[in-house]
């Protein structure tokens, strides 16, 4: 195996010590929960340093972000995921090494990974659809055993990792990684909003919630974004328009209410024309009333539940559009990152912990009481 680095100078230091000693720390569960007590399961173990492969880079991980799919993992549903494993699909960090084959990373250089892998060679992914690919994975979920961002070096395939601008941090763009590329997917590549539309974010105070919001006003829309009630006054902070609790049981009607007030320049019949869906469950048939003739609903996630029931009269009658979206192109996350260094996208970060207090982490992230914004982690 070639490895090419650079004078001693231009390494991290600390890579070179860790190298000595071949082991890092790292993140690792060998079993799932059943009962959601993820400090039974999660252990810091020392493990080997990485070392690239010929395509791949090897970064110090500075931060890295939860995701719901972090859970999902831990208790081996709705996959059975490799064990032992170790977490994580947004990272960012320092090259500290890379494979003979690399050509437009070097070591020293800040970059964040884009955590949808795929074959590269397929009909979808050379059509640009590499989120569709049959053979895609989502890395430091599906991969393993052993291969994600919660340790202190980790390592990606070249064409999956980012450079991040130098006005983004560490922290800032590993909270963007996945959760701003599926915003910007689902409303930019999927929905394909457009100046003046009416666009309803669901769950606006959770990390896909805050960059919709953004992402949707950067477009030119006006937004309507639900949360508990705690945290509606953040959601305007963040650029909504209107904010309505979505724990309400006629929660609808009020945003209902909101579309009839909206002036509409051309006559349209009051309503909403895009619904950014993340949550499912029973806010689905609710969700399709408020639709306006032709418009869209576009869907991930579901983390209320998969089983939501669905009154065709809405969708037949109003010729509503239904769109299912993943992840998101490479391209797609660049043209995020683009925007967050010009200052039009931030990243919200509610709390940072250690890898040794990932348990409290991701029980706050489950629970969701208070929570607004991202969870980060740092390796000690």
């Amino acid at each position: 195996m070639i490895i090419i680095v650079c004078g001693i100078n231009d390494l991290d230091k600390s890579y070179i010590s860790k190298n000595m000693k071949k082991t890092m720390k790292a993140l690792v569960y060998d079993e799932y929960t059943t009962d959601d007590d993820f400090s039974k399961i999660l252990k810091i173990k020392d493990i080997p340093i990485p070392e690239p492969k010929s395509n791949e880079v090897v970064f110090k991980v500075k931060a890295a972000s939860l995701n719901y799919d972090d859970i999902w993992g831990m208790r081996g549903k709705p996959l059975a995921i490799p064990l032992p494993h170790i977490s994580g699909t947004d990272a960012a960090g320092e090259v500290t090494a890379i494979g003979s084959d690399v050509k437009n990373i070097k070591v020293g250089d800040r970059v964040v990974s884009h955590g949808n892998m795929s074959c590269r060679v397929c009909k979808a992914c050379t059509d640009g659809r590499e989120y569709d690919c049959k053979k895609r994975t989502i890395w430091g979920f599906e991969t393993g055993p052993l291969w994600g961002g919660y340790c202190e070096y980790t390592h990606l395939p070249e064409v999956n990792v980012v450079k991040i601008p130098e006005s983004v941090s560490y922290d800032e763009a590993a909270a963007a990684s996945m959760t701003m590329l599926t915003s910007w997917h689902m409303l930019v590549g999927r929905a394909k909003i457009q100046p003046g539309q009416l666009v309803l974010i669901m769950g606006g105070s959770s990390g896909v919630g805050n960059y919709g919001i953004q992402i949707a006003k950067l477009f030119g829309c006006t937004v309507i974004a639900t949360a508990s009630p705690d945290k509606l006054d953040k959601l305007l902070e963040l650029g909504a328009d209107y904010a309505v609790d979505h724990r309400k049981e006629d929660w609808h009607k009020e945003v209902r209410s909101i579309a009839k007030k909206i002036p509409k320049q051309y006559g349209d019949i009051p309503g909403v024309d895009v619904i950014f869906e993340h949550i499912g469950g029973t806010h689905w048939n609710k969700e399709l009333t408020l639709l306006n003739y032709g418009g869209t609903v576009v869907t991930t996630g579901a983390t209320t539940g998969y089983d939501a029931k669905t009154d065709l009269r809405h969708i037949f009658f109003k010729g509503i559009n239904i769109l299912g979206s993943t992840q998101g192109t490479r391209a797609e996350l660049e043209q995020g990152f683009y925007w967050m260094s010009q200052g039009k996208i931030k990243s919200i970060i509610d709390s940072v912990f250690p890898l040794e207090r990932a348990a409290e982490a991701h029980t706050k992230m489950l629970k969701g009481k208070g929570l607004f914004g991202k969870i980060i982690m740092k390796p000690s």
